[in-house]
């Protein structure tokens, strides 16, 4: 189980309808209907990332703080990144004690997303690539869990971890064939992985 369930997204109720027609009459439709749908998906994450990385932009400006902004789309939410400039280095502090003042930084982008279009933003936010380093740690430390698990048969609780950090060992545990479980209130709540 997952702390974090999404509805499904028109692409895939658009591929599901598609693939349950025939295969004959169904091919010029799918890919024109599936098309349609992807192209305004990926234009208004585009969009997402395009607006939270002005806001961040400006912000670094009054800040007079280092760093560009790099704008990509990670599967089904917009990503931006603060990397480091040719005029210097991002700040860490921008990440803060446990990536706090990054998950603040990353709130702003998305309310800033919210007030322009009127639609909450899943965007992710990374400085100076410290969600990507966490995120190879966590998949270390979810295979450490499983092998542990296997061989106790026991349940196992994690340490306290965000909401972020939370989704990475979920979905790392599945993917090694093993269950999960979110334990627990913030700011403690953590990750039970389950034998298989």
């Amino acid at each position: 189980m997952t702390d974090t369930t999404e509805p499904s997204s028109p692409e895939a109720d658009v591929e599901a309808t598609a693939s349950s027609q025939s295969e004959d009459s169904a091919q010029p439709a799918e890919s024109s209907s599936s098309s349609r749908t992807r192209r305004p998906a990926a234009e208004r994450l585009e969009r997402e990332g395009e607006i939270a990385a002005d806001y961040l932009e400006t912000l670094l400006d009054v800040a007079d703080l280092d760093g560009d902004l790099d704008v990509d789309v990670d599967g089904d939410r917009a990503a931006v990144s603060i990397v480091d400039s040719e005029d210097g280095r991002v700040p860490r502090r921008l990440v803060g004690r446990d990536g706090e003042v990054l998950e603040a930084l990353q709130e702003l982008a998305r309310l800033a997303v919210l007030a322009q279009t009127g639609e909450r933003s899943r965007l992710m936010l990374d400085v100076a690539g410290h969600r990507s380093a966490r995120r190879q740690a966590l998949v270390a430390r979810a295979r450490d869990a499983v092998a542990q698990v296997r061989e106790s048969g026991q349940r196992l609780a994690l340490e306290p971890m965000s909401p972020f950090e939370r989704k990475v060992v979920h979905d790392a545990v599945a993917a090694l064939g093993f269950g999960t479980e979110s334990e627990g209130v913030e700011p403690n709540r953590h990750v039970v992985v389950l034998p298989a």
